[in-house]
């Protein structure tokens, strides 16, 4: 049963914003890392996204029984009943926020809460009437880094609003990849994402200006002296290999197959740049 509520918080969702929030808690630190400071981060915004993530749960319930990815999750199996899954939601929301707000500042917790409330209450409900649902999503989703940037600094500077950014415009791609190889999944469960409700092709050139735009901003922190040259180098080349496989899905036979390794290449991209970044800064530390 234990194992069945973790996974009702989505791990992987939670294990991936964690990464993105250490790397723009070191971008903001720019001395020496306060420990028990990030520990505090990561503990309070893990309560708060696996709080998300159960509520997305209850809310998608319905959805979920329709797709063959999500058709055995605890709340459509009835494993878990929806008022269990809303008590532990409102449990580990609290906990996140008092923990965020006692143990790291009101800045960090206030941001942590407003994409908690874009995530559960805009983008959980939107995304059932409108493609441009995807971009509110990518809002919530650029949130948990500016927490860990805000933690850390405790001031909303242009390191925040870049790290903000990047995470939104890498977050668009990303997020296309999916719908595109699981586009079938989508409609089954009336959910008019972009491939759903426009074509591949015109995903495809969605996918393309993100992905240049995500190229661009990428290179700021670099341009603004919050990283060095290994940070800039590492941006260019994970964004051109993001580029040329773009472009290259405008000729592709097999769109499903190009989606994935789309998919599967925004994962590299943002797991390396975000280490890259780390070990950037670290020597600024020493």
């Amino acid at each position: 049963m234990i194992k069945t509520y973790y996974l009702l918080t989505k791990p992987g969702i939670i294990a991936g914003n964690l990464i993105t929030t250490a790397s723009a808690f070191i971008l903001a630190s720019r001395g020496t890392i306060d420990y028990r400071l990030f520990l505090a981060t990561a503990i309070g915004l893990f309560f708060v996204i696996a709080s998300a993530c159960v509520f997305n749960n209850y809310i998608d319930r319905e959805a979920d029984s329709k797709m063959a990815r999500t058709k055995n999750r605890a709340l459509v199996k009835g494993t878990i009943s929806a008022k269990q899954a809303c008590v532990f939601a409102i449990l580990l929301g609290c906990l996140g926020f008092v923990f965020l707000a006692l143990y790291t500042n009101f800045l960090a917790a206030g941001i942590a809460l407003f994409g908690f409330f874009v995530y559960v209450v805009l983008y959980s409900f939107w995304k059932y009437h409108t493609s441009y649902a995807t971009l509110v999503g990518s809002i919530a989703g650029a949130v948990p880094p500016v927490v860990g940037y805000c933690a850390a600094s405790n001031r909303f500077d242009m390191g925040a609003i870049l790290v903000f950014v990047i995470l939104v415009l890498w977050q668009m791609p990303h997020f296309f990849s999916i719908a595109m190889y699981r586009s079938q999944e989508y409609a089954a469960a009336s959910i008019p994402v972009l491939p759903v409700k426009s074509g591949n092709f015109i995903t495809k050139i969605h996918i393309l200006v993100y992905v240049i735009a995500f190229m661009a901003v990428s290179l700021m922190p670099t341009l603004f002296g919050l990283t060095g040259k290994l940070y800039l180098i590492t941006a260019v080349l994970l964004g051109l290999a993001w580029l040329i496989l773009s472009i290259r899905g405008f000729s592709v036979a097999n769109d499903f197959r190009w989606a994935r390794k789309m998919f599967a290449l925004s994962l590299l991209v943002i797991t390396i740049l975000c280490f890259a970044m780390s070990i950037d800064v670290i020597p600024f530390m020493i």
